[in-house]
């Protein structure tokens, strides 16, 4: 289940029709006895939820939490919209976060579990085919109007329609559709069973009407938009900076779910071109906090005596997050990689253990799975329910999904590496790839020549080895690095050969495997499928995630799936590190409980500024 990191108050009944109230409250009763509903103030994929209806607040928030003061921020890029929802062009950070809000919100100290926001009691259907929200009285947009019914299901038809994101399409395609079924009632209807559908529905942005009415959805202005959220947009900077105020009445602002967070009075993020200005501008107080994601900046840039003194601070923050897949994509729409051979032999050309300890300082683990640092990732081989999904595709699968563990290529030793590149040469050659005048060819003569697209400059230190590597195989590969912009829209259409990206994964995997996985979206532009796999085993194990009925068989299903794709070689496997770098100016206050599954982001907003600091 993916929250799209964009990541909602119905009327009183109207004094003219206070003579229909009791033909709509038998009605109702109808409705309700019908389906044999039962209200809920949370949802979950196991019906346990940690927080009983009378909760106070998440355990991962504090109840000396203070509001004010302000926050600083940073990103990479810029932005040229103001709509997070549509393909074309890039918003700015925080708007699904400040602005934004969904019928229901996450906890982040459970693993499958969402609790009420705007919907202030979710009611499943007993056949699993329908969920009934019923809307906060008091939820309302920054400009006072009240969240409705008809916004929701306004919400709904706009995102599954062609002027939003595809992937939003895809992510809600199960859910049929809307109806109001009283004031203050809206009921969503399911194509088929799945049963995280009702929290996918929980999840929905919830749009106004009335805004993107004025505003045409895909208008690609920079008018702010109207949410419900804790902040507004105040002021920006077109592609360089935006400012977000914390709404004074905001609606939800004692709901137990938003109780001690978003603390700050105003948060500002800055744009910035490239990672090592940033840090740089960071260490000057260009802004209060980062997450560190390059392992040199970590182990040697942040020290001194601002560090000393403790100005600044430097620290882990330990999580349980499932950690996914990072990995150099391979592109196979492109001829040279559509041979799981040559995929094969090009992930044997990575040298790991020499990168991580020369270039890593020894910080990572590498990436054995598609679900890392997760109970989801296989392990040994296969067995029972996860078996039996694999059986029926045997013929279809690479052997060794049977036969071998998940183990990427070792080389902890020159001999090592040299081991691995003899493999990789006689793979090349079984695919119909031989060395004539020191560069690989195929039989029509054609050279074998590729481009590494990349946008960040440390990236650049990690593959020039790697492409030494190639080219003692007789490989040309070259490496394109550009701007932000230009290399978010060269991947929104596929045009690249070979990238790095992370396939990140929830702690209950769903619809968003099809986004990266399924035939259905490899030639949707914008879609996470950036391989192009189109493969009907692939497609069977995806849709028995998506379709799982119990934890076993989703835990089955994955495993499975993760096989087929370790063993399609479709990527380069990475890295990860099992908790966030960050390091921050030393002006603010925690709660003393983190949570357990977050980003960085998510926990500075239980967070608040230090009186002093203010």
């Amino acid at each position: 289940m993916r929250s799209f990191k964009i990541n909602i108050r119905a009327n009183d009944f109207p004094n003219s029709i206070t003579a229909l109230l009791p033909v709509l409250f038998i009605s109702l009763l109808i409705i309700l006895s019908a389906n044999k509903l039962e209200a809920a103030h949370g949802i979950s994929i196991d019906g346990k939820l940690k927080y009983s209806a009378d909760f106070n607040k998440f355990d991962y928030t504090s109840d000396q939490a203070k509001k004010g003061g302000q926050l600083v921020l940073h990103s990479l890029g810029s932005f040229d919209k103001m709509n997070p929802f549509t393909l074309k062009g890039e918003a700015p950070d925080g708007l699904s976060m400040f602005v934004f809000e969904s019928l229901a919100i996450k906890s982040l100290d459970e693993p499958f579990a969402e609790y009420g926001l705007i919907a202030k009691d979710i009611v499943l259907a007993e056949d699993k085919m329908s969920v009934v929200f019923t809307i906060n009285e008091q939820a309302r947009f920054s400009d006072g109007t009240p969240v409705t019914c008809e916004d929701i299901k306004f919400s709904l038809e706009t995102l599954k329609s062609d002027k939003a994101n595809p992937r939003f399409h895809f992510y809600y395609k199960d859910i049929k559709d809307a109806e109001i079924i009283a004031p203050g009632r809206i009921r969503f209807n399911f194509a088929r069973k799945n049963r995280e559908l009702h929290m996918i529905a929980a999840e929905l942005p919830v749009l106004s009407k009335k805004f993107y009415t004025d505003h045409p959805f895909n208008d690609p202005s920079l008018a702010p938009p109207l949410g419900s959220g804790p902040y507004f947009v105040a002021e920006f900077k077109a592609g360089k900076s935006i400012t977000y105020k914390r709404n004074p009445d905001y609606w939800g602002a004692d709901l137990p779910v938003r109780r001690n967070q978003f603390n700050y009075d105003k948060i500002t993020i800055k744009y910035y071109k490239d990672q090592s200005v940033s840090l740089e501008a960071f260490k000057a107080h260009e802004f209060d906090f980062m997450q560190i994601n390059v392992a040199k900046q970590w182990a040697r840039d942040l020290q001194g005596t601002k560090f000393q003194e403790k100005q600044l601070i430097k620290e882990t923050l330990q999580h349980s997050n499932n950690l996914g897949m990072q990995g150099f994509v391979m592109n196979t729409r492109r001829e040279f990689f559509q041979d799981r051979k040559v995929r094969q032999a090009l992930g044997l050309a990575f040298d790991f253990e020499w990168t991580n300890r020369s270039l890593f300082h020894g910080q990572y683990t590498r990436n054995n799975s598609y679900f890392s640092n997760s109970p989801l990732a296989a392990l040994g081989l296969p067995l029972g329910l996860e078996k039996s999904y694999l059986l029926p595709h045997q013929e279809q699968l690479p052997p060794e999904v049977f036969t071998t563990p998940l183990t990427a290529p070792m080389s902890p030793n020159r001999a090592s590496l040299r081991k691995n590149l003899k493999k990789a040469q006689k793979l090349l050659n079984e695919a119909g790839w031989h060395i004539k005048d020191g560069r690989l060819t195929n039989s029509e003569g054609l050279p074998f020549e590729f481009e590494i697209l990349l946008y960040s400059p440390f990236f650049v230190r990690v593959m020039e080895p790697y492409t030494k590597n190639l080219a003692r195989l007789g490989i040309k590969a070259s490496i394109r690095q550009v701007d932000v912009a230009m290399y978010i829209n060269r991947v929104k259409g596929f045009d690249f050969d070979m990238m790095v990206n992370v396939y990140g994964q929830s702690q209950s995997p769903g619809n968003e495997q099809v986004d990266n996985w399924h035939s259905s979206s490899a030639d949707r532009d914008g879609s996470g499928n950036l391989i192009g796999i189109k493969d009907k085993v692939i497609d069977d194990l995806v849709e028995k995630i998506v379709y799982a009925t119990t934890q076993e068989e989703l835990t089955a299903a994955c495993k499975a799936l993760d096989r087929a794709l370790w063993f399609g070689y479709y990527v380069v496997p990475n890295w990860f590190i099992p908790y966030h770098r960050v390091s921050y100016w030393n002006k603010f206050v925690k709660p003393p409980s983190p949570p357990k599954y977050y980003s960085p982001m998510d926990a500075l907003m239980t967070w608040w500024v230090k009186k002093d600091a203010h």
